[in-house]
Parts: C-alpha cells; sequence; structure tokens
C-alpha cells in the first residue's frame, strides 16, 4: 500500500471510472494498490456531490481588498507620523470597515512602509572627500602603536 499521499484528479477519474463498469470497490482498491478505505470514501463522494476532484483547505478571506491597500498605503504617506493604530482608524472613517492593527501594520509593509527607517547622514562635499584621502595618505604607514 501506499504511504500517505494524495491521489491526482486523473487517478481519481480512473478510480470512478472503473467502479462505474461494475467492478467491487475491493477490487479496484486491489487493482490501484490504495487502501479499500480511501476507494470507498471516494466512491461515497463521487455519490453525494458528482464530482471527484479533491477539496483543498479553506484560505482565510481577506478583510481588505487591493484597492483598499493601496487607499492605506496611500493614507499613511500622506501623514508619515500616523502610527498603524491611527491608520486603521482612518480607514474605519472612511471605509466603516473594521481593521486590526496588525492588519494595518500589515498592508503598510506590504507597501514598503516599515516602522523604523534607516538614519540619513549628511552627505560629503568635495572638500570633505579630499580631506579625509589627505588624512589617510599621511596615516597609511602607521602601525598600531601610533
Amino acid at each position: 500500500m501506499s504511504s500517505r499521499h494524495h491521489i491526482d484528479d486523473f487517478m481519481r477519474g480512473r478510480i470512478i471510472g472503473t467502479i462505474e463498469e461494475g467492478r467491487k470497490i475491493t477490487d479496484v482498491a486491489r487493482e490501484f494498490d490504495i487502501a479499500h478505505s480511501v476507494v470507498s470514501r471516494l466512491w461515497k463522494s463521487f455519490k453525494t456531490t458528482g464530482m471527484c476532484s479533491r477539496r483543498h483547505g479553506g484560505v482565510r478571506v481577506r478583510s481588505t481588498t487591493p484597492a483598499e491597500d493601496r487607499y492605506i498605503v496611500l493614507s499613511a504617506k500622506r501623514n508619515r507620523r500616523n502610527t498603524a493604530q491611527q491608520v486603521a482608524n482612518q480607514f474605519l472613517a472612511a471605509s466603516g470597515k473594521q481593521i486590526s492593527r496588525k492588519t494595518g501594520a500589515r498592508r503598510l509593509r506590504g507597501g514598503g512602509l516599515y516602522a523604523r527607517r534607516p538614519a540619513v547622514c549628511v552627505p560629503l562635499t568635495r572638500q570633505h572627500r579630499t580631506a579625509r584621502l589627505q588624512w589617510c595618505r599621511e596615516h597609511h604607514n602607521w602601525t598600531e602603536q601610533d
């Protein structure tokens, strides 16, 4: 017997077709080297629903649409100092839809907005660069004791 793997739709169709020809479930299970219970469950499911494809696991429905995600990012960009909670409250006021602080933060992250920004240093002028280069050239042969 095969170990714990899903049967693809083509194989399911072959199994159902073989049973519809009038073969017994036990014979079909033996022929395809599949557990009797699996074939029996497949046949029962086919008789009730009329389909033999596998139902995939449920996917959680997103609370916001892509257009609403863009609105959340845009409103946060308009006021960069808003927290994720303030963004969620502003979205509630605008759309009437309640989202959590975490959802707001995830949407902002998806739009490239993060809580921490890299520190911006003052760009060096040409004079700074030449002074640094001159200092390095003067001290390039120093030892650790110097």
